[in-house]
């Protein structure tokens, strides 16, 4: 901008404006207040779908109109933008502000997000081609909506509901409710992200983590079984290792309790899960795993992908008096680990060949792996699955304690260029 016609964003009008403001109605509290404070045309927020493939736009006390891609809840109206490579798209994935001009309006696209989660983008329209500061101003907007929105979805269903593009099945729905609230962390010294392509009858795959002080917990799990049976075994599994973990258990302690768990309350008399329990001490690099029944996990280290010898003890829930043994893996700064389920690797899902793939994506965010991995995944076995492909991707950075320099919630310095593979 030439002239400096914003005044900027008083996130002490922004905090002010959200507690007034009943949950549903935060964001138009706040898009509504940026907009003044910005001199903007209009602002709008589209949320990231759970397919990862597509924006939602919500809006409220709208005219609805029949139109593909647009659904109503009581007064709030969501509407479906899939990616098509354009500014959003870009925006989203690179997590970088994009400007689209068009005659005298001038859209700006800030990326939403908090510790690399992409929550979505704010957009506002000016009547004067922004300059740096401008350009700035949205994006730390844009930041602060981030907080705006994790705050708020804890008390309404609203933004979930514009997320899921596609009906739920009960097993599905439990199932999501095993996942952590964020897919993707960013810290210091490791960048992480998950994914779950869920089968149509859903398969009980889940992941998790949770950040300590000096450590990161990590887990991959895989049910027996399919529908609301093998969701059952899940929510035990995940429960009983989250249980323990948050006691301060070992991570062997953690193992043993998720196989009581499922030897003594067994949904419909037999079950079990294979899973791999990580717990990274963040100071040294040293991940040491447990590895029950579960498909061996891959290394990526300069360039080359090798398994990650393991000693293999049973799942949980098969034997009583399991026997479950840890194994100490160093990770170097640079190294990428991939813990995956059987649904990335058996049935159609084989033809993906990952260790021929991995190289080629090294470059990229985990967020952008696991994205790119997923669809690769529906285009050579999709696009209904028969099992769940869930995988987690964690890159060791280390340096361990070093403040992260970022932009508007997401690191700079481990996102990269989209490219090809």
């Amino acid at each position: 901008m030439n002239e400096k016609r914003w005044s900027g964003v008083d996130l002490g009008n922004v905090l002010r404006a959200v507690e007034d403001a009943a949950p549903v109605d935060a964001l138009d509290a706040v898009t509504r207040g940026i907009g003044v404070n910005l001199g903007a045309r209009w602002v709008s927020f589209l949320v990231a779908d759970m397919s990862g493939r597509a924006l939602v736009r919500l809006a409220h006390d709208v005219p609805f109109g029949d139109r593909p891609g647009r659904r109503r809840q009581d007064d709030d109206v969501a509407t479906v933008l899939p990616f098509d490579g354009g500014p959003q798209e870009q925006a989203l994935r690179s997590q970088r502000v994009q400007v689209d001009s068009s005659g005298d309006d001038h859209v700006v696209m800030a990326p939403v997000t908090q510790r690399g989660e992409a929550i979505g983008l704010l957009e506002v329209s000016l009547p004067v081609e922004p300059d740096d500061d401008a350009l700035a101003e949205i994006s730390r907007a844009a930041h602060a909506l981030a907080f705006v929105v994790i705050a708020a979805r804890r008390h309404t269903d609203l933004f979930e509901w514009g997320q899921r593009t596609t009906p739920f099945s009960l097993p599905a729905e439990i199932q999501r409710r095993l996942l952590p609230s964020s897919f993707t962390c960013e810290a210091g010294s490791f960048t992480l992200s998950a994914w779950l392509e869920p089968a149509a009858s859903i398969g009980g795959d889940t992941f998790d983590y949770s950040l300590a002080r000096n450590l990161l917990h990590l887990s991959i799990t895989d049910a027996v079984g399919h529908g609301v049976h093998s969701a059952l075994t899940a929510t035990l599994c995940v429960g009983s290792l989250r249980h323990t973990r948050r006691r301060g258990a070992t991570l062997l302690d953690q193992a043993r309790a998720a196989n009581s768990a499922l030897v003594e309350n067994p949904p419909g008399g037999f079950t079990f899960a294979t899973g791999l329990l990580g717990r990274l001490d963040l100071r040294t690099g040293v991940l040491a795993m447990v590895n029950a029944g579960h498909p061996t996990p891959l290394l990526v280290r300069d360039g080359t992908v090798r398994p990650v010898a393991l000693p293999v003890d049973p799942p949980f829930g098969v034997l009583r008096q399991g026997t479950y043994r840890t194994t100490d893996v160093p990770l170097r700064p640079g190294d990428r680990l991939i813990l995956l389920t059987d649904g990335m690797l058996e049935r159609g899902a084989a033809r993906l060949d990952l260790p021929t793939r991995m190289p080629g994506l090294t470059d990229l965010h985990p967020r952008e792996v696991v994205r790119r991995l997923g669809d690769a995944i529906l285009d050579v076995a999709g696009p209904t699955l028969p099992d769940d492909a869930c995988m987690l991707v964690l890159d060791w950075h280390g340096d361990h304690g070093d403040n992260r320099s970022t932009t508007g919630g997401a690191d700079p310095q481990r996102a990269s260029a989209l490219g090809t593979a």
